[in-house]
């Protein structure tokens, strides 16, 4: 379950959006958004893989 909190999500919803992106995909389509979601919204499932893509991109020396 996915718990909204003032700071973003919890570490156990973190590791589960870091696995996805990191071992699944980097763009995921809407379904697998839905997925990943469950029961947080799909907006705030698509901010954290845009944020995580845009840190991504920095780390790899792509343009921020």
């Amino acid at each position: 379950m996915w718990v909204e909190t003032a700071s973003g999500p919890t570490e156990d919803q973190v590791e589960i959006l870091e696995h996805n992106f990191n071992k699944v995909n980097k763009h995921p389509d809407p379904t697998t958004l839905c997925l990943i979601a469950a029961e947080v919204t799909e907006e705030e499932t698509q901010k954290w893989f845009k944020q995580r893509l845009a840190q991504w991109w920095c780390s790899e020396g792509l343009p921020c």
